[in-house]
């Protein structure tokens, strides 16, 4: 059956968060989509959950040695069948109407290189941290100069994270993909590549939910992310066919430690409230209500 949209999911070790995101996209209100997910050699409980679902829509793809993350990324987008595209991360979460609201928008505009919707940021627990989050300044549609002059004014990642974006197979292949010289930033490189194919769209609804973890901590707190943002963003101001302003690159230097900050402090009390959680699971293990 030919479909409209691949939602593409790369699993390692997922075993925690697997089965929300999974029921999250097979729940949506539009039908017409395949689940691809790749299994990325994972030595947890990962593939016994893949095997617990028996939805039609589900296939699933192993690896057989552990790839590095922008080829798994690319790995999954390849096996799509579809003409639209979404990547969603293993511990991520969509809206029920998200493919059905991105759908709409992508396909009625040729010129749309790239829609992204606002997101949820949510806790291990699932519980929303910030709502409505992203895109401000960016609803609607805008050609793809505007989008990459925001972008290096914002200072971090204006667009958001995988799940909320939407785009075409085609124009991914044709910029070759996640390009793995970056790891913070790889998501928004792409966007920005994709924006040389076409403008954006910036949807006002929430359409999917970012999870902050302890495992993601790390990432949050390496200073080496935040120099590959700040490369990253030399190179966009850089580049003549952006026509990025000079005024452009000293608010986008001004405002990037201040980005790093807020989002630092969200997950740290991300990391506080996972432990605030399992303190109280272990204390009701150890003192049972009658």
């Amino acid at each position: 059956m030919k479909v409209d949209i691949s939602v593409c999911v790369p699993a390692y070790q997922a075993e925690r968060y697997l089965a929300g995101t999974l029921r999250s996209v097979l729940a949506q209100s539009f039908r017409n989509f395949e689940l691809v997910v790749v299994d990325n050699a994972s030595t947890d409980r990962t593939a016994r959950i893949l095997a617990e679902f028996r939805d039609p829509r589900l296939r699933v793809v192993r690896n057989d040695t552990v790839l590095p993350v922008a080829e798994n990324w690319n790995r999954a987008v390849a096996e799509s069948r579809a003409p639209l595209v979404k990547l969603v991360c293993a511990d991520d979460l969509l809206h029920p109407r998200c493919l059905e609201w991105q759908h709409a928008v992508l396909t009625r505009d040729p010129g749309l290189a790239l829609v992204c919707g606002r997101r949820t940021m949510v806790n291990e627990q699932s519980r929303p941290m910030s709502v409505n989050r992203g895109l401000r300044g960016l609803l609607g549609k805008h050609a793809s100069e505007d989008v990459i002059r925001r972008v290096v004014r914002h200072g971090g990642n204006p667009l958001g994270e995988p799940a909320g974006a939407l785009f075409r197979r085609a124009d991914f292949d044709a910029v070759g993909g996640f390009d793995g010289r970056w790891k913070f930033p790889m998501d928004l490189a792409l966007w920005v590549r994709l924006l040389e194919r076409g403008d954006f769209y910036g949807m006002r609804q929430s359409v999917a939910a970012f999870r902050i973890s302890r495992g993601s901590l790390t990432d949050a707190l390496d200073d080496s992310g935040y120099a590959e943002q700040r490369t990253l963003t030399e190179e966009l101001a850089a580049t003549p066919e952006w026509q990025v302003r000079r005024r452009d690159r000293l608010v986008g230097a001004a405002k990037a430690p201040g980005a790093r900050l807020r989002r630092q402090a969200l997950f740290l009390v991300a990391r506080a409230q996972g432990e605030r959680a399992e303190r109280d699971v272990t204390a009701a293990a150890h003192h049972p209500s009658e």
